[in-house]
């Protein structure tokens, strides 16, 4: 009797050290993706990321500026596509704002998995962050309407977010991705609405930050595109129309892949190393490192093939 005692004790003490050694595998980190989608091509890329990550739970993507209606339809069509049509879509307040720039619009036409209702964006992160206060991560990649909103309308609970990881502004003189040396200047996220880039900054959430600084050399070339949508996936086969859409309309041919930095960086910190900064954004829309106590965490380099690779491995599954 005392010699199995013994066994068993020693067998609970070696499963108690086993539970110590080996790390218990994470909860999915929570995410909401706030876009404009349908103006640049980078926005889907961010999306696709999400959906092919099994370390991210997307609650939900909130479209603001411009037509938001209309970049609503694109995710619709996108999710539904891809298998994900659970995932909510709420719409941000519409406006006029750069109607030329929309080069997706036709994807989201015609009603593909279309929507009957959608949320308000605003209305929608109220509630998400009430229910899952600490836990979410908003990854801002556009202009900020919907974040100036949220202050505006409850700065308390806008604080309850786990943190904000945002592409915008220019720190410093960086890489343009095409042998030359991009100057800083009004980046567009961020000339797009100054106030809610402002308030961002000042609401005492943690914020990390990707600027052209380490974005703008992101070039997705023709090798790695024709690969990709070559897979003939679903989501390969919407990368693939929403990709000529936005080539024909812009007679562009590398895309450059700004925001999905800021979901890279999530899943894999170490591609975009971050430095403590005190950022301000003054009323012309500059982002400027100020003395003062940090605010936000900038990456101001990163490897553009260590960051493809790893898109890449992502988006071939």
């Amino acid at each position: 009797m005392r010699k199995h005692l013994a066994a068993t004790l020693a067998g609970l003490v070696a499963i108690a050290c086993m539970a110590l050694i080996l790390p218990a595998s994470a909860a999915p980190e929570k995410i909401i993706i706030d876009t404009d989608i349908g103006d640049d091509i980078d926005d889907a890329f961010v999306v696709a990321l999400a959906l092919q990550s099994p370390e991210v739970e997307l609650l939900g993507i909130t479209t603001g500026f411009g037509d938001t209606k209309a970049r609503a339809a694109i995710l619709d069509r996108m999710l539904g596509e891809t298998g994900h049509a659970d995932i909510p879509v709420a719409i941000g307040t519409p406006s006029n704002a750069n109607p030329g720039g929309f080069t997706q619009r036709a994807y989201g036409r015609g009603g593909h998995f279309a929507r009957a209702s959608h949320p308000a964006a605003v209305d929608f992160l109220l509630a998400q962050i009430r229910k899952y206060p600490g836990q979410i991560t908003l990854v801002a990649v556009g202009p900020a309407p919907n974040i100036g909103e949220l202050i505006a309308r409850d700065p308390d609970a806008f604080r309850k977010l786990k943190r904000v990881v945002t592409m915008g502004g220019a720190i410093a003189p960086y890489d343009d991705g095409w042998g030359g040396t991009g100057t800083p200047h009004p980046e567009w996220n961020v000339k797009n609405d100054i106030p809610a880039q402002q308030k961002l900054y000042a609401a005492g959430v943690p914020v990390v930050t990707m600027p052209l600084d380490s974005t703008a050399h992101l070039k997705m070339d023709e090798v790695r595109r024709s690969r990709l949508f070559a897979r003939g996936t679903p989501l390969s086969d919407a990368l693939a129309l929403l990709y000529l859409q936005w080539s024909h309309g812009t007679r562009q041919a590398t895309p450059t892949l700004f925001d999905p930095m800021t979901l890279a960086w999530l899943l894999k910190p170490s591609l975009c190393p971050t430095t403590p900064m005190h950022i301000v954004v003054d009323k012309d829309g500059m982002t400027r490192q100020t003395a003062g106590p940090a605010n936000a965490q900038v990456c101001l380099k990163s490897d553009r093939a260590a960051f493809m690779d790893f898109v890449m491995q992502r988006l071939d599954r």
